[in-house]
């Protein structure tokens, strides 16, 4: 597992990010235990430690400069991305990590307790049914939907100010000419991987 940790150590610098020791610690010791938790699980698709260091932990703190206020939504976090990395580098914010796969959120819940975040909360439920008593600043999504459909599916959530930030991989253009709200599209560059990686960022449209 030292590559890993060196692996890591070289993508966080070229991330330009400090996140001291505890924080780099506690990144290295989520990806034990998503490798340990996925043999029988099945959490995500990636098995090699080495991948998981840019496929989901370089990936997720990607999108780190981007994030607005401090109450944040991770909506279909999966295996707890990108939330769980994010929570790690921002203690100063709340995350909520939302899933409807109560196999996902019972190991997440898990990952919370080891490595004591005490920032995140864990919430088992479909999006459309979430009903938080105060919305978010930022509400983040991986490409579960079509941008249109993610709109409508988490537009109750943000706050009068609230940003939403879709993670995709190429840029959907088809979507983005459905998409009536103004958006911006954010490149981003992951290290360690060579394919497109894109953020959409959308405003909570204003009415009246």
């Amino acid at each position: 597992m030292d590559a890993c940790r060196d692996k890591l150590e070289l993508g966080l610098k070229a991330l330009g990010l400090d996140v001291g020791e505890h924080g780099n610690d506690a990144l290295f010791r989520f990806i034990k235990l998503i490798t340990k938790w996925n043999k029988a699980y099945n959490l995500t698709a990636v098995r090699d430690p080495l991948e998981m260091v840019s496929l989901h932990i370089l990936d997720s703190l990607a999108i780190l400069p981007y994030l607005h206020g401090s109450r944040i939504a991770d909506i279909g976090t999966g295996a707890g991305l990108p939330g769980i990395p994010l929570a790690i580098c921002r203690p100063d914010c709340q995350f909520t990590l939302v899933d409807s796969n109560s196999k996902k959120t019972r190991f997440v819940q898990q990952a919370v307790l080891e490595l004591k975040l005490k920032n995140v909360e864990v919430v088992h439920s479909r999006v459309e049914l979430l009903q938080p008593e105060i919305l978010f600043s930022t509400v983040i999504c991986r490409a579960f939907a079509s941008m249109p459909d993610i709109l409508q599916l988490t537009g109750h959530l943000l706050a009068e100010d609230g940003v939403l930030l879709a993670m995709k991989g190429q840029q959907p253009e088809q979507e983005l000419i459905d998409l009536a709200e103004t958006y911006s599209v954010i490149p981003l560059t992951v290290p360690g991987i060579a394919a497109e990686r894109c953020l959409i960022r959308l405003e909570k449209p204003k009415h009246g």
